[in-house]
């Protein structure tokens, strides 16, 4: 008997066709991202030599969701061409800092396009499945509208762009569904959505009440800008379980997690004390020192047992740090969303998202992650609590993100500012800590989670 093959995924190849490169083919399968130019830390990287000089150091970022494909110049000298066309450079009378300063336009590429950087040259290759690459009759999973036009060659389940607009609608119709009996949302059934708790770009969250036994959990809708198909879905609903998992007092429980009518739900541990930026909203923007390092440790508690399981976070931000009452009215902190943002981004799910205004949180990320999107250690947690703190203490991210200019061009070339330059009555010893927290040359300065803990409480203690 003969068995069935997995369908090949779509690819995007950049192939050189002019220039000098040890290799001459780049083949992306997976959403991902690169960074051109002649820096060490570019990939694609172009030599640092007499033939490239008119070529920036941080040239151009690629942003790839096979098939789709963008590229943004980065304000360079002499700018990024398509196809002999300019798509990006800065005046000749502007420095470097003053043009990354400057908005320069994202470009969507297709099969054949040509990418010139000074003297080098790439040739965009698309390949698409076979069968793939006609327009799909396919409808709103929601509304019913056709939507054909809107995922273009992709396929699968898919709510359109104006459905996305109101989440809620979208929870309602799922906790109608689930009275149905429907196997694929049986664990939200007998649940009834209560009011919002809190919202981003991929979705939104609610309270949600079992109406027979009164429990409360918290009700996640994440809801694709692409069409959701079997091995999109499979592939983020395995990051799921690994969150799932988690079990540790500082870490907000994922009870389940499920997809249907394009759409992604999950049930989490509710938090009644909501959100570390709430928290901060309500107090001034800013937690006195001995709080802020009482919470950052409990969360550097949760992070460590993640690691030790294996799983990164990657989308740490006091926005999912969640509070919970310890009973004596202290709030706990919970690690919530364990990786499901940044696992979901992967899938392809969030479509093309990471460059320009859409980019998410840069401020809580450093520049190891921008580098190396898909392969992330955890000391980027590690980082990312350290800018949390820093925010909690003086009510601004590390970095100076400048209006108009690229977030991750600030974060490939900017340095967090040291903190006691934006507020000098932190205490040395902890400003020094939260500092060597903030390093990203040659490696960040904590590795381990345990590690920035254990500095935190030497320097209050």
């Amino acid at each position: 008997m003969t068995g069935s093959t997995a369908p090949e995924p779509p690819t995007v190849t950049l192939t050189l066709v002019k220039g000098r490169l040890d290799r001459t083919e780049f083949v992306f399968d997976e959403r991902t991202t690169c960074v051109l130019g002649r820096a060490d830390d570019c990939a694609p990287r172009l030599p640092d030599d007499e033939h490239h000089r008119t070529v920036s150091r941080h040239h151009c970022l690629i942003d790839v969701n096979p098939p789709d494909v963008r590229v943004r110049d980065f304000g360079s000298l002499n700018g990024t061409y398509v196809n002999g066309s300019k798509i990006g450079q800065r005046e000749k009378h502007l420095t470097a800092e003053e043009g990354a300063a400057r908005s320069y336009p994202e470009h969507d590429l297709a099969d054949g396009d040509e990418i010139r950087l000074g003297e080098t040259v790439f040739r965009v290759d698309v390949r698409l499945p076979t069968g793939a690459g006609t327009r799909v009759m396919a409808r709103c999973a929601k509304c019913g509208r056709e939507v054909g036009d809107e995922i273009g060659a992709r396929s699968g389940e898919y709510v359109c762009a104006d459905c996305r607009q109101d989440p809620a609608a979208v929870a309602r119709l799922l906790v109608d569904l689930a009275r149905s009996e429907r196997r694929d949302l049986a664990p939200i059934a007998g649940y009834a959505v209560l009011r919002e708790l809190g919202r981003g770009g991929m979705g939104a969250v609610y309270l949600a009440r079992h109406e027979d036994t009164g429990a409360e959990v918290a009700l996640k809708v994440m809801l694709p800008k692409v069409a959701a198909n079997a091995v999109s879905r499979a592939r983020f609903l395995r990051e799921a379980e690994l969150t799932r998992a988690l079990r540790h007092p500082n870490i907000a429980a994922l009870y389940d997690a499920g997809s249907a009518n394009g759409v992604f739900y999950f049930t989490t541990e509710y938090c009644a004390g909501g959100s570390l930026d709430r928290l901060l909203a309500d107090r001034g923007g800013r937690l006195p020192a001995a709080e802020a390092v009482r919470l950052a440790v409990q969360v550097l508690d949760g992070l460590e047992h993640a690691h030790g399981e294996g799983v990164v976070h990657r989308d740490l931000s006091p926005s999912n740090i969640l509070l919970r009452d310890a009973g004596d009215g202290s709030p706990v902190a919970k690690i919530a969303d364990f990786g499901l943002a940044k696992a979901f981004d992967q899938a392809g799910l969030s479509g093309l998202t990471r460059t320009g205004a859409t980019a998410g949180k840069p401020g809580y990320m450093p520049r190891q992650q921008v580098v190396n999107f898909r392969n992330v250690a955890p000391a980027v947690d590690v980082w990312a609590l350290a800018a949390c703190l820093y925010h909690v203490l003086t009510g601004e991210v590390p970095r100076r993100f400048r209006r108009g200019k690229d977030p991750w061009q600030t974060i490939l070339q900017e340095k967090p500012t040291p903190i006691r330059q934006r507020d000098p009555d932190i205490p040395r010893a902890l400003a020094a800590v939260i500092d060597q927290g903030l390093q990203e040359r040659p490696s960040i300065g904590f590795q381990h989670a345990a590690d920035l803990r254990r500095a935190l409480l030497a320097a209050t203690t």
